[in-house]
């Protein structure tokens, strides 16, 4: 079971390198834990008998702060803090979806990520996406999301 966890967490500290960018969120065991508060849907994981293959990081907040962050105001990890347990969400922030190479362009990221949405938009009326996008092939799969969703895709430039 380890096996996969263990790349997991390789390929988020290649990726993300999280531990050399305080603005960025650090994601732990009570950063899931309120993830999940603010909504069930906001953390996916897809395992098979070897461990984690995927891990899908939404948070549901308010347009406020999403305007916040892509204006460069808040840091993702203050976007994290300041969106309250409980509130009224109109946009979803695309945190991240990590997959590991073997199962990638299969779909299953763009998939996951599109039923986690759809579960949030059943308790909160979306009208956006925003994203802050690592990769190339992060920002193709955010701009997939939106176009199924039909919803706008709106994006954060770096500082």
């Amino acid at each position: 079971m380890q096996k996969n966890f263990k790349r997991m967490i390789a390929l988020a500290d290649e990726v993300f390198d999280v531990k050399h960018d305080p603005t960025q969120l650090d994601v732990n065991e009570k950063v899931i834990e309120r993830l999940l508060q603010i909504h069930p849907s906001a953390v996916t994981e897809l395992s098979n008998e070897d461990g984690p293959y995927c891990w899908i990081l939404l948070i549901p907040t308010t347009s406020v702060l999403m305007n916040d962050f892509l204006q460069n105001k808040i840091s993702e990890s203050q976007l994290f803090e300041q969106t309250a347990v409980g509130d009224r969400y109109d946009c979803v922030y695309l945190c991240s979806a990590m997959l590991l190479e073997e199962f990638r362009h299969r779909g299953i990221a763009q998939q996951t990520t599109v039923k986690a949405i759809q579960s949030i938009k059943q308790q909160h009326t979306i009208s956006n996406l925003f994203v802050w996008s690592f990769t190339l092939e992060g920002n193709k799969a955010a701009e997939a999301i939106a176009n199924i969703l039909q919803l706008p895709l709106l994006k954060k430039m770096n500082a």
